[in-house]
């Protein structure tokens, strides 16, 4: 439950793989240089100036070169700047637990832009634009934030609505997404230590916390991580328990064993460690340096993955796997995901070394922006027709 536990795991699965011990997959290093190039221009051509920002959610919310959150921060008139990191939370955890992946063919249409979006950017903005207009406040004379009694009474319809879904613009796993804000709301109620303020609970209430957490050294980004970790870890349905725990996106893998119970599970936690990158941003725009960036890990998602298998660095030893739709929990996939995350440890010092950077000034947070997630994206586009994953996953909307 952290993400030294996540890193652990995955170099261990990595190690078994390099000794040939998987029975799905192999990992081929000598096609890491290729890779390493191909991101390297990926990022060139994005960044020219190297002047990546951290991997973030926030990100999606500038639309066509436009901040869309500084528009709203400058009409909400919030009473002080703790205010508006607290609505910041609000937007940014709402947005993230929806990330899970759209689907190829759903797509959001914003009425202020005209702009037509899909994927992870589609949900962004449309995540966006039902914050600002109300859509999960209980407080008419405050629209932009998020409460727990709103989140609790969320039924499919509205989240329907708020996403323009419908049986000619299907999103996946829509279910699943509601039944996920349902039980935050529960434990926003539940939890009076981490998200009581004066008015009502709110994902806000996390910033005070860390606030108070934080000192002159500022605030480790892994702790960030494990209080998301601890805050959130109901909401998630259907994982794996130990000990009487819900572990979260934390699953048995047949290859990990050890002298504990826990060492046969491979940690991942992709959209909390997602959040807790995007949570940065507004704890240091509040003040609060964030130190040890590094200390989180890449994430365990298909862009990152894909481009490994993309690029030939992980084949599966039976390529007719990727004709079938597998079940994340599977060792599959499993293993899949945790071997992307040891990859990318192993990939970004090969990015650096082009680059002419250090780890310091080039973060693992700013290689998957500049970076993995973009170059797996775009080598998605030319292996496949749709862009999507490189073999059909069977998701909830909770993981992928």
């Amino acid at each position: 439950m952290s993400a030294a536990a996540v890193r652990s795991s995955a170099e261990r699965l990595l190690s078994v793989a390099l000794a040939d011990g998987l029975v799905d997959w192999t990992v081929d290093l000598d096609r890491l240089p290729a890779t390493a190039d191909f991101v390297t221009g990926v990022i060139l051509e994005r960044y020219p100036g190297l002047d990546v920002p951290v991997h973030s959610r926030w990100r999606h919310f500038i639309v066509q070169s436009h901040d869309l959150w500084s528009g709203i921060a400058a009409r909400s008139g919030w009473r002080t700047p703790h205010a508006e990191t607290r609505a910041a939370f609000d937007l940014v955890i709402l947005s993230v637990l929806l990330d899970a992946g759209a689907g190829p063919g759903w797509r959001y249409q914003d009425a202020d832009t005209g702009l037509v979006v899909g994927r992870s950017e589609g949900l962004a903005l449309a995540s966006l634009r039902w914050f600002e207009t109300g859509g999960l406040s209980t407080h008419a004379d405050q629209p932009c934030r998020v409460d727990a009694a709103a989140l609790r009474r969320l039924d499919v319809a509205s989240l329907e609505q708020a996403l323009q879904c419908s049986a000619a613009n299907p999103l996946l796993g829509l279910p699943g997404r509601v039944a996920l804000l349902n039980r935050l709301g529960a434990v926003l109620d539940a939890r009076a230590d981490l998200f009581a303020l004066e008015d009502s609970p709110r994902p806000g209430g996390l910033y005070d916390v860390l606030r108070r957490e934080s000192s002159e050294g500022g605030l480790p980004a892994p702790r960030i991580l494990d209080l998301l970790l601890d805050a959130l870890g109901p909401i998630w349905e259907g994982r794996p328990t130990l000990n009487g725990r819900s572990l979260g996106d934390c699953w048995p893998h047949p290859a990990l064993s050890g002298d504990r119970p826990e060492d046969a599970y491979a940690a991942l936690h992709k959209l909390s460690q997602w959040l807790a990158y995007s949570l940065i941003e507004p704890l240091e725009k509040a003040g609060i340096a964030v130190r040890a960036v590094q200390g989180l890990t890449g994430l365990a998602e298909y862009r990152n993955g894909g481009l490994f298998i993309d690029m030939g660095v992980l084949n599966a030893r039976d390529p007719t796997e990727f004709s079938n739709t597998h079940a994340v929990a599977e060792p599959f996939v499993v293993g899949w995901r945790s071997l992307t995350v040891a990859l990318l440890d192993r990939i970004a010092p090969l990015i650096r070394a082009r680059l002419g950077v250090t780890e310091h000034d080039f973060p693992l947070a700013r290689v998957l922006e500049g970076g993995t997630w973009a170059a797996g994206r775009r080598v998605a586009r030319d292996k496949r027709a749709d862009g999507g994953p490189p073999f059909p996953i069977s998701s909830d909307g909770t993981v992928f």
